[in-house]
């Protein structure tokens, strides 16, 4: 291996995904400030709205996962063209 080229913070990190609350630690070097305790170890917190554990095409199941209310914004939008 090359030397000087890898990052110094690869460490292990809790992603946590929002939209079922389901945890996985894996080795990362994103920056956090927010903590998760797991299992009685302290870990950085990243937080996911959507990963392998939701999403439909990992799952199979057709689920609708709207955060921000794009889609009441689009039929607000575009009522006036409806019949």
């Amino acid at each position: 291996m090359q030397k000087e080229i890898h990052p110094e913070e690869y460490r292990l990190v809790a992603f946590k995904d929002m939209s079922n609350e389901e945890v996985f630690i894996t080795k990362s070097t994103a920056n956090t400030k927010d903590t998760l305790d797991v299992d009685g170890v302290e870990y950085p917190l990243i937080k996911l709205e959507i990963s392998r554990t939701s999403h439909p095409f990992y799952t199979g199941t057709n689920k609708l996962i709207d955060t921000a209310g794009r889609i009441d914004k689009f039929k607000n939008k575009y009522a006036k063209f409806s019949k």
